[in-house]
């Protein structure tokens, strides 16, 4: 069964000190490097990665860069980062070894519930780390 990381965007930013300090002088190089950290570590393991924002200010309909790159995706407009990632877990967690990383608890109960493996963003980091 293929291992997929689900990775509430804004949630690892606001509790990774580094990304946190980014965002509060680019907000755009923030997700940069978080998308860079994340394409490393799928490149490295057996994980396929899916980071998630929220959608406004941004084009949902991005391109991705090529196969080898994680799934980005933008939430659309009226519903939230948090929508999406619980759609996803009561989507493909019968299907999927889905771990979800996010620091909401609301998230992490909601995408247990739907039998994926919920991650705080520090977890997500040591699992990372360990590749």
């Amino acid at each position: 069964m293929q291992s997929i990381l689900i990775v509430d965007g804004h949630s690892a930013i606001f509790a990774t000190e580094y990304l946190l300090q980014l965002h509060r002088d680019n907000p755009g190089m923030a997700r940069t490097e978080l998308h860079r950290e994340l394409t490393r570590f799928q490149d490295t393991s057996s994980y396929a990665v899916v980071l998630v924002f929220d959608g406004k200010g941004h084009d949902r309909d991005q391109p991705l860069r090529g196969e080898e790159d994680i799934m980005v995706i933008y939430s659309k407009t009226g519903e939230t980062a948090d929508t999406v990632i619980e759609r996803l877990a009561a989507r493909f967690a019968d299907k999927y070894q889905l771990v979800v990383a996010s620091n909401d608890r609301m998230v992490l109960d909601c995408v247990s519930a739907f039998g994926a493996t919920p991650s705080s963003i520090r977890s997500m980091w040591a699992m990372i780390d360990h590749y």
